[in-house]
């Protein structure tokens, strides 16, 4: 038996996402007394999966095929499912985010396997096998039991801490035999944002709601976003309205995010935007009506008018930075 983890890589590199990944794969493999085995697929350099050894992973598999450069679905599920038959793995460990989501349930029907979507901590028991994952919108977390003989389970961002353990890594280069029904998508072109903070990776995250009043006052978003080395996000109101583009739209229907830091920036908090949010560490709330929901699940609120209280939060980060 052994613990496979799915380390996404983005255009050939890791991000702290796959260290979290790794970091929560050995600690499980440690309480089994087995052991942890790290999978690559996609054109990923040698020295870039040598990284992996820096958080304690001995053995990666790489899996390298031009047409695994993009993810597709069924392909990638069919060498996730390879491999861990090949590990005789009983644990497959992956993200909770889009490509995560969109994998589990594919390797889970390949291998039989019962599925924990968006953990958030250590299995609490083994036997039987036991994981907390949130619901109710991030209100409460609930307890899921996988009574199969193979578990799939998909992490949240933000919800293990990254845990270096340098160690030497041995990296296998295999190739999987894979049919021409998996590639029965074929990805025709990929467009990515560039030069900025992708939202669903970023520490802290800077967001707007309908009492910034216009796309014109949005300057001091992106002014605090840029001091603070963060994301910009909105409600989907804002979106709506086409004041701010769709992919920073965070809620129920928008991205799912999980930063270190989330500012709302006049957002009244409705269900559907917590929903989105709630599995931040710290939620700072800026708006001037003091019995906006938002405040309800704040870690730290300012009632006051955002286009009064932005500058001088501005300015007291820049005069932060300056003393330092």
């Amino acid at each position: 038996m052994s613990v496979l983890i799915f380390t996404e890589n983005w255009d050939g590199k890791f991000k702290k996402l796959s260290y979290e990944l790794i970091s929560y794969g050995i600690e499980i493999a440690k309480k089994l007394n087995t052991s942890a085995v790290a999978l690559s697929i996609g054109n990923v350099e040698d020295d870039e999966l040598k990284v992996l050894g820096k958080y304690g992973i001995k053995k990666v598999i790489s899996v390298k095929d031009d047409r695994l450069n993009n993810l597709v679905n069924q392909a990638y599920a069919s060498v996730i499912s390879d491999v861990a038959g090949k590990e005789n793995a009983d644990i497959v460990i992956l993200s909770n985010n889009y490509s995560g989501k969109a994998l589990a349930p594919g390797i889970s029907v390949k291998l039989k396997a019962g599925v924990v979507a968006g953990a958030i901590a250590l299995p609490s028991s083994f036997d039987p096998f036991t994981v907390s994952k949130m619901t109710f919108t991030g209100k409460a977390d609930t307890k899921i039991i996988i009574k199969s003989a193979i578990k799939i389970i998909t992490l949240s961002q933000n919800s293990f801490e990254v845990i270096e353990s340098p160690t030497d890594v041995n990296i296998e280069n295999i190739s999987i035999e894979m049919k021409d029904a998996d590639f029965q998508t074929e990805v025709k072109d990929v467009q990515k944002i560039k030069g900025k903070i992708i939202l669903t990776d970023a520490e802290v995250v800077v967001s707007g709601g309908r009492g910034m009043k216009s796309a014109e006052h949005w300057g001091e978003i992106e002014e605090l976003a840029e001091l603070l080395g963060a994301a910009t996000a909105c409600s989907r109101p804002v979106s709506d309205e086409g004041w701010r583009p769709h992919e920073e739209h965070t809620g129920q229907t928008g991205k799912i995010i999980a930063p270190n830091l989330y500012i709302a920036c006049g957002i009244s908090g409705a269900i559907q935007h917590l929903a989105g949010v709630a599995a931040s560490k710290c939620i700072v709330a800026i708006n001037k009506d003091n019995e906006a929901p938002i405040f309800e699940s704040a870690d730290y609120g300012i009632i006051g008018d955002v286009h009064k209280v932005l500058p001088e939060l501005i300015k007291a980060v820049k005069d932060f930075k300056s003393e330092g």
